[in-house]
């Protein structure tokens, strides 16, 4: 199975098929086209993955592929150890299912308002995805109804032990009535792991991915943060003040691969878009223009850049940040190749920060921050390259007396300095300065993790003891008011 080269091969239903499609899905990775046709299946699944190599599709797709839309109640329930993971796994849920009709997802986790997810359950909601403190108190409390479970999913289970939650988990998986399918994931497989899936994952097919290889040191890796609506302008100051012979851009769909092209070359560069849907000749005539320098840039999406090996090439930039970190490894591989050096600049938006951890777990080392540029930083640059190309004409070029003559006759009506600086100004009419400095944002850190049973515990009392004081006071209230009217 992990030769699917397509989707489509998985037997998923075309809303589904559509909405990959959308979100710029080529190719399933090893962990997807290993997993998903073993749930379509029916069967449990014990499946070992590093983080960030694409499990969350692993799991929503199938369970997607066969929900009832009439059946309300909860049929699957996603186990996280995070509430950033919890949301992570309910955005993806939202962006696979959005051609599907009456589909719904719920959140559950620890610091968010009671009543909105009381809410959302009365609604009706196929899919729960919880923290397993936060589930438990649904299920004392009567508000999670779990008797149309079809599917179960323990996600990060390695997390979940490290986090002090494994006891949780047991008592979850204990108030759960067979049968249902189950399919757990985790990084590692340590003995309570395994004791677990022993216990609950009854004639489990085993999945395990090895890891691929890792980023060499030949490549300078760093990341921007910035908003979404500011990369574009983030993207063109850093292409400005750094040293770039050639790069290649890659973003995640084809449309964004054309529309992001389109916008370069309005800024005066000479750029490409590269995509699957092209033709064989199409696609060797534009990287043979890489090659030959009659194009510095390539924007492209992960499958049309495959196989590319240029010696130009500089730079790799992650305009789009990659969902797995498998992509992330082949995309910067593009550059640093034999012995090579090169640097890789990843945008990242504030709530991408999961995804950047992600990557920085699998690579085994720390993406360096760096800031936007700042006006100033790209006006010196541009006065730097303006005066050396000044200076080489002045010293080389032999067909500069019409022009000294032109200026002549300028300077009886100005100083030669305006008459220099009028000039510079209509050069850069096609690339004006910008006019602000870009903010400098920082990522959206995740809720620090709890690590060890005994923190876990005291939060979970102190917030049962505020719900206690809560409860007391309200009485008192209510013994006071009876006692006005009397």
């Amino acid at each position: 199975m992990s030769n699917i080269e397509n989707f489509s091969e998985l037997g998923l239903k075309p809303a589904i098929l559509k909405a990959l499609e959308e979100l710029g899905y080529e190719t399933p990775t090893p962990i997807q086209a290993k997993s998903i046709p073993v749930l379509l299946q029916g069967e449990n699944l014990l499946a070992q993955a590093q983080t960030g190599t694409g499990k969350t599709a692993s799991f929503a797709l199938p369970i997607l592929n066969e929900l009832d839309p009439k059946q309300k109640s909860p049929q699957a329930l996603v186990i996280a150890p995070t509430r950033e993971l919890a949301i992570q796994v309910a955005e993806a849920f939202y962006q696979y299912a959005k051609h599907l009709k009456d589909f719904h997802v719920t959140p559950i986790y620890g610091g968010q308002d009671y009543n909105v997810q009381f809410k959302a359950l009365k609604r009706g909601s196929q899919v729960v995805v919880g923290t397993p403190g936060r589930l438990i108190d649904h299920l004392e409390r009567g508000t999670l109804n779990l008797e149309n479970l079809k599917t179960i999913v323990l996600d990060e289970a390695d997390e979940m032990l490290k986090m002090g939650f494994i006891d949780d988990i047991e008592s979850i998986l204990q108030k759960m009535q067979p049968p249902y399918q189950m399919a757990l994931f985790s990084a590692t497989m340590p003995k309570a792991i395994e004791k677990i899936a022993d216990r609950y994952l009854s004639k489990a097919q085993k999945i395990h991915i090895q890891p691929k290889e890792r980023t060499v040191n030949t490549i300078e890796q760093v990341y921007m943060c910035v908003k979404r609506e500011n990369k574009l302008d983030a993207l063109t100051r850093f292409l400005e003040i750094d040293n770039v012979t050639a790069g290649i851009i890659f973003v995640r769909t084809k449309t964004m691969c054309v529309e992001l092209g389109e916008k370069l070359q309005a800024r005066g560069y000479r750029v490409s878009a590269l995509n699957g849907d092209m033709k064989q000749s199409m696609r060797e005539r534009v990287i043979d223009q890489l090659k030959k320098g009659t194009l510095d840039f390539i924007v492209a999406t992960d499958v049309a850049a495959r196989g590319i090996d240029v010696q130009r090439v500089s730079h790799v930039i992650n305009y789009d940040i990659p969902t797995d970190t498998e992509s992330y490894i082949h995309r910067i591989g593009r550059t640093g190749r034999a012995g090579r050096t090169g640097k890789a600049l990843l945008l990242v938006t504030p709530r991408e920060q999961r995804l950047l951890n992600d990557i920085e777990r699998a690579i085994h080392c720390e993406i360096k921050p760096v800031t936007p540029p700042t006006l100033q930083e790209i006006s010196s640059k541009r006065s730097e390259a303006l005066a050396e190309k000044v200076l080489n004409i002045v010293s080389k070029s032999k067909k500069l007396k019409p022009y000294q003559e032109m200026v002549a006759q300028m300077k009886e009506h100005c100083p030669v300095e305006d008459i220099a600086a009028a000039l510079a100004y209509l050069l850069e009419q096609d690339n004006p300065l910008p006019i602000y400095d870009l903010e400098n944002v920082k990522p959206e850190k995740p809720q620090g993790k709890t690590n060890n049973t005994n923190k876990k515990n005291k939060n979970r009392t102190f917030e049962k003891s505020r719900s206690s004081k809560n409860k007391t006071e309200f009485k008192k209230r209510v013994a006071k008011r009876k006692k006005s009217k009397t």
